[in-house]
């Protein structure tokens, strides 16, 4: 015998009919795509290597989104040529923008050619008078070392307040004038070797280095200072084309390599552009292949960090500077103060350059976005 259903539940039968025949209620309709405007589509090229309307989607959402800062500049470089440009007004082609310290990447890369030149030897400590006396046990910090950031000196890169950290104290106080002088006497911290510490000191160390050899230890500033412009010159801007880049040099003469370099967004994409291709220009290498791979290998302290260059990849510690958890694993960055960015993915074929004014405490939202730009180009 059937089971009847309940009085209660009889009457309730044409409401559960009725629901039955249209299963469910209509969904919403779909917001339309905000219409991009002409300056989004028409900073992007025709055939950028994905579809158009993608790119200048996500492009378009650096300058717009309120919670990105305020983006001034953006290139894209896919297979060598330039796929999509744009600025914000009053900056274009011609303004020069401070690299901060994606600066400290271009001193990676002269420290290599000086080694490659059989000036300095990667695993020998370099030559600082100070550091060789008997007894010093900063004798035992290597070039090595000093590229990877953990020669274990003393040294605070960040403070509240600001002015209490090494970093403001080098560049705009107490070491302003002899900003090498002011790194080099920082006490050991730890052990040479034994831990990752981010430093700007650390950088213009190498930049003192640099002029130290290419001037047989000069202490004359105008000397020091013309030596590491006309070498940076003539073995790298020149041959790149980077024509625009203007180092600063403190008083003493010693590159400000931490953080003072300026130049167009094109050159900041021609730099990123040479470190795709291994550190070469049509054929030709500056500075060796094995250098270029050292400088984005990981480095023992620090699997998010190389020499004088940020690797995609996790840090195991809550460090989070790029999106190591989306990849591509093979994409490195030089990553400046306030949100500057050049990001250089050898499979994709792939630079990107950001250049901008976003705060530290609140990147997360536009690393976000430069993962999602990056994401639209598949892996070669």
């Amino acid at each position: 015998m059937r089971p009847r259903l309940p009085i209660a539940s009889l009457a309730l039968l044409p409401a559960l009919l009725a629901l039955g025949a249209c299963d469910a209620a209509p969904a919403p309709p779909v917001p339309p795509k905000q219409e991009l405007s002409q300056a989004a589509l028409q900073a992007v090229a025709a055939d950028p290597g994905i579809p158009r309307e993608k790119l200048a989607r996500a492009i378009d959402a650096l300058f717009t989104q309120p919670d990105l800062g305020e983006t001034r500049a953006v290139i894209v470089m896919h297979d060598g040529r330039i796929v999509a440009e744009r600025y914000e007004r009053p900056y274009g082609e011609e303004t020069r923008f401070v690299g901060w310290s994606m600066s400290k990447t271009i001193t990676g890369v002269l420290i290599g050619m000086l080694v490659a030149d059989g000036k300095l030897r990667l695993d020998q400590p370099p030559p600082i008078p100070k550091w060789q006396r008997p007894g010093d046990p900063r004798g035992a910090i290597t070039l090595r070392l000093l590229l990877q950031m953990r020669s274990g000196l003393r040294h605070s890169e960040t403070s509240d307040p600001a002015y209490a950290n090494d970093t403001v104290r080098m560049l705009f106080l107490q070491g302003r004038d002899d900003m090498a002088r002011y790194a080099e006497a920082q006490p050991l911290e730890y052990d040479p070797g034994s831990t990752f510490e981010y430093s700007t000191s650390t950088s213009v160390i190498l930049d003192d280095i640099a002029a130290r050899v290419l001037t047989d230890d000069s202490h004359d500033p105008e000397t020091r200072r013309k030596a590491v412009d006309d070498f940076l010159k003539a073995r790298l801007f020149t041959p790149l084309g980077m024509y625009s880049m203007v180092p600063e040099f403190d008083s003493s003469g010693t590159l400000i390599g931490g953080s003072l370099i300026h130049g167009t967004a094109r050159d900041w994409a021609r730099f990123g552009e040479f470190l795709l291709d291994g550190g070469a220009v049509k054929g030709v290498q500056l500075v060796p292949k094995g250098w270029i791979a050292f400088m984005e290998s990981p480095s023992p302290r620090s699997p998010d960090y190389g020499a004088q260059i940020w690797l995609n990849r996790p840090s195991g510690t809550d460090r989070n500077e790029l999106f190591a958890s989306r990849g591509p694993a093979d994409l490195v960055a030089a990553i400046g103060h306030l949100g500057q960015y050049v990001l250089v993915s050898p499979r994709r074929r792939l630079v990107v350059v950001r250049l901008g004014k976003t705060d530290d405490d609140v990147r997360r939202p536009l690393i976000d976005a430069l993962g999602d730009l990056v994401a639209l180009y598949p892996s070669g």
